[in-house]
């Protein structure tokens, strides 16, 4: 018999087993502890881990760390799932971990992990519980995970309930928003609170940004700009460094109440007890800016088209879409073509159309709207009769307004005080919050209404009538965004009609109200029916409180409807008429 050689010898001593160990700690803290790279726990759970493995005479052949991983949802953990795959692909002994929840907090993905694992001929084993195959070991497996899912859920109710205990005493729930920062603060106890107080280097730009945004005139990009320009970046991290905002990011933040001082956890709005960066009624009118801007899908733009959205194709209804065509030297030349015939969705045969020359036709447009000097003095004396009333009523209303804001607010802070008791729930408490936070905005703008300076809007109100005299001339002055609001404001829809035989464009509009009602008076019929330009002429206008707007009729017609003022007119029909 042949002797054993010591090679042989240390190949029979070596370890016939394979294993693996997965590690996991919850939270980002955990795993970066005092600055270490692995923190504490992880480095102690791999030395578990190896002992164990020792014990069994297996040799680790690979390691899988979940650092910052929560252990309630298994397909959310990368390294865990990429262990499952690894099992599929080799041949492993054992799996080693510390303690079974380090694998799984819920029981369903405690079977499920379990049964890949059987299924791939692993066996699972814990350094610090006394789990195996035998019916004692299966008993103790199953009482262990139902254990951890049981700590797991309680101890999501109690940070649940902490939290909204937190918040209902004003405080910051996480990481306190762009403008704040969260600082350690000591007592003169020696104990150590957390806090909020603002951030120096922000602070002021954010509130700068509310206000600046407020006044009406300027689009999240070009506010995003300016903040750029101001320096407003990003709170720098461990991981990231600052970085100018962006515009979904801007639009979080102007959206976000606890700069006028709430707290929102669950929600629920709190009173915060952080120093606010906006006063109540500037955030409100920020919000109103933000929503309005996004009614029916239109957005603030900072290009040229500012038509778009508002024309429509004479022949079948579609909306006109813009549309750009180069020519052989690079030029770019805008046009609108018909919705209808380039989706194919009507018979419409309407070609392209050039954008200017429709930015021409509307133009002359206004030229229609003119008020007479007698039409202007007598809207003025009936509004100023309307300020004198409101100004004498405004005295016992707010008296009244104030007394219901602070009904409403005591009935909040009973509110509040209830919940606390636990005598109603949360989302009856949500849904009393949010009927009375209505009220007291319905309230808080009448107030801001009565408050509002009777001499200014006096001031205001005669520029106005005063500009309106000669809308044309205004329009001609606006930018593109002012030519787009004055479009919003007069037409609901603006239709481009084409002659069929000599392809010539003319206007029709749809007037909104009360612009219908009061141009159907204001503007001549023969503007509306292209009559003669002599003849119309002869018509005896004045008895109406009207007058001819200069530059007389043009290929304009004043509304969709085929007829507003019959060819007998106001008054009775002149000799020219009757021929």
């Amino acid at each position: 018999m042949s002797s054993i050689t010591s090679t042989e010898a240390e190949l029979m001593a070596s370890p016939t087993k394979t294993a693996i160990t997965y590690l996991r700690v919850s939270t980002v803290d955990q795993a970066k502890r005092d600055g270490r790279e692995e923190g504490f726990s992880i480095p102690a759970q791999r030395e578990a881990n190896t002992r164990k493995a020792a014990s069994l005479s297996a040799v680790v052949v690979q390691e899988f760390v979940d650092a910052g991983e929560s252990g309630t949802s298994a397909i959310k953990r990368p390294e865990l799932q990429r262990m499952l795959s690894y099992v599929r692909q080799h041949q492993v002994d054992y799996c080693i971990v510390h303690k079974l929840d380090r694998l799984a907090r819920s029981r369903a993905d405690d079977v499920s992990i379990h049964f890949a694992l059987k299924q791939a001929g692993v066996t699972l084993v814990s350094t610090s519980e006394n789990i195996d195959e035998t019916p004692s070991g299966m008993l103790m497996h199953g009482i262990m995970s139902s254990i951890a899912e049981f700590y797991s859920r309680n101890l999501a109710n109690e940070v649940t309930k902490g939290l909204v205990q937190k918040a209902s005493l004003g405080g910051t729930i996480a990481r306190a928003p762009l403008g704040y920062k969260n600082v350690h603060v000591t007592d003169e106890l020696g104990r150590i609170n957390r806090t909020v107080e603002l951030d120096p280097e922000r602070a002021h730009l954010i509130t700068w940004a509310f206000y600046r945004y407020a006044e009406g005139d300027a689009t999240l990009r070009t506010l995003l700009d300016e903040l750029t320009a101001r320096g407003l970046t990003t709170r720098p991290t461990p991981k990231w460094p600052s970085k100018p905002l962006i515009v979904p990011g801007l639009h979080k933040l102007l959206r976000n109440p606890y700069y006028k001082g709430e707290v929102r956890y669950m929600g629920v709005n709190y009173p915060g007890l952080h120093e606010p960066l906006v006063d109540p009624q500037t955030w409100q009118q920020v919000q109103d800016l933000l929503s309005a801007h996004s009614i029916g899908g239109t957005h603030q733009r900072t290009n040229q088209q500012y038509l778009r959205g508002s024309v429509y194709c004479g022949s079948c209804g579609s909306r006109l879409m813009v549309t750009t065509a180069r020519n052989r030297w690079g030029s770019e030349y805008l046009y609108l073509v018909c919705s209808g015939r380039s989706r194919k969705i009507t018979d419409c045969q309407r070609q392209a159309m050039s954008y200017e020359t429709i930015e021409e036709l509307i133009e002359d447009e206004y030229r229609t709207i003119a008020l007479s000097p007698q039409l202007r003095d007598t809207i003025e004396q009936l509004v100023l009769e309307d300020f004198d009333a409101l100004q004498a009523a405004a005295a016992g209303e707010r008296k009244q307004m104030e007394r219901q804001r602070i009904e409403l607010a005591a009935q909040r802070q009973k509110l509040l005080e209830a919940h606390y008791a636990g005598a109603i729930p949360l989302d009856l408490l949500r849904s009393e919050q949010d009927r009375i936070a209505g009220r007291l905005e319905r309230i808080q703008e009448d107030l801001a209404a009565a408050d509002a300076n009777y001499e200014q809007a006096r001031v205001i109100l005669a520029n106005t009538l005063d500009l309106a005299r000669d809308c044309h001339a205004a329009y001609m002055e606006a930018n593109d965004n002012t030519r787009r609001l004055f479009n919003q404001a007069f037409f609901s829809k603006i239709y481009i009609d084409e002659d069929d035989f000599t392809r010539e464009q003319s206007v029709r509009v749809d007037y909104n109200e009360p612009f219908g009602h009061l141009l159907s008076r204001l503007v001549p019929a023969h503007v509306h029916h292209g009559l003669d330009r002599n003849k119309a002429a002869s018509l005896d206008l004045a008895a109406d409180g009207c007058e001819l707007p200069a530059g007389g009729a043009h290929k304009v017609q004043g509304s969709h409807t085929s007829t507003l003022v019959e060819v007998s007119g106001l008054e009775p029909p002149t000799s020219t008429l009757r021929t």
